[in-house]
C-alpha cells in the first residue's frame, strides 16, 4: 500500500478524471494533488517523471482496459456479432452513456497531441482494426467492414462530444442503438 493508503490504481483513476475534465495543459499540480488526495512528494513517488508520466500511465491503463474488454474479444471471439454487441454495451458503460469524456480523444484534440501522439494513434488504430476484423468475420466484405469500423469509432467520439455539449440529451444512447443496427451482419452472411 502507498501513502495515505492509496494504491496506484486509485491514483490512476483520479488522475484520469482530472485529465478528462481539464486536459493535460489544464491539469495543474495543485489540482492533481487536490483530486488525488496526495501531496507532491507522494505523487512524485508514484510518478518520478511528473505530469507527463502520470498521463502516459493513465493512457496505458486505458489501453489495457480496452485491449482486455473491447479489442481482444473483437479479434478473437468465435461469435463476432456477439463481440460487436458486447463492444457497444461495454463502451456505453465505460463512457457512462455519454457522461464521461474519452480521455484519449481529449488528448488527441489538445496541445499535448504531439506528446502523446503515438499512444493516441495506437488506441484509435487498434479499435478500428479490431472492429474491422470482427465485422469481416461477421460477413461484411473487407471494404464495407473498414468503412463501418471507421464510421463507428468516429460516431462514438462525436456522440461523446455532443452528449457533453447537450447534457440533458440521450444522444449517446441513441447513437449506440443506431450503430447496433448499422453493424448487424448482412442478411446473406
Amino acid at each position: 500500500m502507498s501513502p495515505r493508503g492509496r494504491d496506484r490504481a486509485e491514483v490512476l483513476a483520479a488522475l484520469a478524471e482530472v485529465f478528462r475534465e481539464h486536459g493535460f495543459e489544464g491539469a495543474s499540480l495543485s489540482l492533481i494533488t487536490e483530486k488525488t488526495g496526495l501531496g507532491k512528494g507522494s505523487l512524485y513517488n508514484f510518478f518520478p517523471g511528473g505530469k507527463s508520466e502520470m498521463a502516459a500511465a493513465v493512457l496505458a491503463e486505458i489501453d489495457l482496459w480496452f485491449e482486455t474488454h473491447i479489442f481482444k474479444p473483437l479479434r478473437q471471439d468465435e461469435q463476432p456479432w456477439s463481440a460487436i454487441e458486447h463492444m457497444l454495451i461495454a463502451v456505453d458503460d465505460y463512457f457512462r452513456s455519454g457522461r464521461r469524456l474519452c480521455l484519449v480523444g481529449v488528448l488527441a484534440l489538445g496541445d499535448s497531441r504531439d506528446r502523446f501522439g503515438q499512444q493516441v494513434g495506437s488506441y484509435f488504430s487498434a479499435w478500428t482494426q479490431a472492429l474491422t476484423d470482427a465485422l469481416a468475420r461477421a460477413g461484411h466484405d473487407t471494404d464495407t467492414a473498414q468503412a463501418l469500423a471507421e464510421d463507428t469509432v468516429a460516431a462514438l467520439q462525436g456522440a461523446l462530444i455532443l452528449a457533453r455539449a447537450v447534457p440533458a440529451s440521450d444522444v449517446f444512447a441513441r447513437m449506440i442503438a443506431r450503430l447496433k443496427g448499422r453493424l448487424a451482419p448482412p442478411h446473406d452472411a
